[in-house]
């Protein structure tokens, strides 16, 4: 059973930086896509970023590229979520996910993750 941990949520200023780590014990999360997911106030849970398990290959949601940069360390079992130039509108509840079997890092888009972690809150307010 692979336990996710998310940390590094707060509130920053427009245009701000922040960066999101995500601690994963148990199991094998060091073999798993790993990606961020977000859920602002009334709105659906969706997809940020996700990364494969070599690192290698990264993909983002349109609302953030450019701004957000998914990383790992496989040895730290840690998933980072670097934040720049943050808007409002980047509001939400942070969700890291780990998928066993996704086959690629844009598959994440649509495919259900097998383990959540419980979420950090990012708000972004003058």
């Amino acid at each position: 059973q692979v336990q996710l941990v998310e940390s590094g949520g707060g509130l920053v200023q427009p245009g701000g930086s922040l960066r999101l780590s995500c601690a994963a014990s148990g199991g094998t999360a060091s073999s798993a896509t790993m990606g961020w997911f977000r859920q602002a106030p009334g709105k659906e849970r969706e997809f940020v970023a996700a990364i494969t398990r070599s690192g290698v290959s990264t993909y983002y949601a349109d609302s953030v590229k450019g701004r957000f940069t998914i990383s790992r360390d496989n040895a730290k079992n840690t998933v980072y979520l670097q934040m720049n130039s943050l808007k409002p509108e980047d509001t939400a509840v942070y969700y890291c996910a780990a998928a066993r079997f996704a086959p690629t890092a844009r598959a994440m888009v649509l495919w259900p993750p097998d383990y959540w972690g419980q979420g950090t809150q990012v708000t972004v307010s003058s």
